[in-house]
């Protein structure tokens, strides 16, 4: 069985289609169309991922969703059952980024470094629930925010783990006062 931290969120199963088992799947990626040969993937069920197999997906980019006929969902009651469920791949599957493209698992622990401050601390999280996401910066016993965006992020090395920012005047030193 895998653990889901060692996977990452594909989307979820929308609704159920027509009356051959096939479902709408919304995909939560920048990239749909790279997941149209998909042989398989995991769906969280009470608590567990579960391997499914694809027996048919055809990927809308357009509104970034995916009609899938699994192998083992063969009509409209048993489509019925998984909608709601998240879909699931292992971290593996994610494509390789490069630049100052990250994904927001890939850089926790990474060492942060600002260019007027230095040395601030490492990324405990990305927080996503703003309009912008956030580094959750742990600096000794303090936490520093930090907006996760490219006109603030100058490099990103991943061969030593560090993030090189240079955040707004002030901001850091709102966090770090006593």
């Amino acid at each position: 069985m895998i653990e889901k931290n060692k996977c990452f969120l594909l989307g979820y199963i929308q609704k159920s289609s027509g009356l051959k088992g096939e479902v709408i799947a919304n995909l939560d990626v920048d990239e749909p169309l790279k997941y149209n040969k998909l042989e398989s993937v995991f769906l969280e069920l009470e608590g567990e991922l579960v391997p499914f197999f694809v027996k048919k997906i055809n990927v809308r980019p357009a509104n970034s969703s995916a009609l899938i006929q699994f192998e083992d969902i063969t009509d409209n009651e048993l489509a019925k059952k998984i909608i709601g469920s998240e879909l699931y791949l292992p971290l593996e599957f994610l494509p390789k980024l490069s630049g100052k493209q990250f994904y927001f698992h890939e850089v926790v622990d990474y060492k942060v470094i600002d260019s007027v401050k230095g040395e601030v601390g490492l990324v405990k999280s990305v927080v996503t629930m703003t309009a912008q996401p956030i580094f959750q910066i742990t600096a000794g016993k303090k936490e520093v925010l930090i907006p996760a965006v490219d006109t603030i992020i100058d490099k990103i090395d991943r061969d030593k783990k560090e993030i090189y920012v240079t955040a707004p005047e002030g901001l850091i030193d709102i966090y770090l006062a006593d």
